[in-house]
């Protein structure tokens, strides 16, 4: 299996070869006489801990985003069904793979601390006001 590298910018990360394995199970959903007999379903397992080229807070990135996806050991698990071929789903979890690495490289924009408009604020009073008054007014009635 061919290693991963991904370019963001001036920054290169290397998925190693030895930090990722796979295996083939099979495949739920239709697939006539082969799907009792083909194990097309790939399932990708990556020792997040083994990626070359990540910083810090990509790294803090790439685990938030893998969280739900790590198994009992902390190795981050990818699997691919979407063909009935193995070569093809095996690609389809490295291009996953891909996808999240990228992901965690993008570094998010800080919040700016905004103050609501004068205009909303006074909308926002009015509008209390308004409902302060229709709930005065079902106290005088008796039903």
């Amino acid at each position: 299996m061919q290693p991963i590298i991904v370019r963001e910018g001036t920054q290169h990360v290397f998925v190693p070869q030895g930090a990722m394995w796979f295996q083939a199970v099979r495949a739920g959903g239709p697939g006539g006489q082969n799907v009792n007999k083909v194990a097309s379903k790939i399932e990708l397992h990556v020792d997040l801990a083994r990626i070359v080229g990540l910083d810090a807070g990509a790294r803090a990135r790439l685990h938030a985003l893998c969280a739900g996806s790590l198994d009992a050991d902390g190795l981050l698990l990818v699997t691919a069904q979407a063909t009935r071929d193995q070569h093809r789903n095996l690609d389809d979890a490295r291009e996953k793979v891909r996808t999240l690495v990228a992901r965690a490289l993008e570094r998010p924009r800080p919040r700016r601390k905004t103050k609501p408009t004068r205009a909303s604020v006074e909308r926002r009073i009015e509008e209390k006001k308004r409902h302060a008054r229709t709930k005065a007014m079902r106290k005088g009635r008796e039903e």
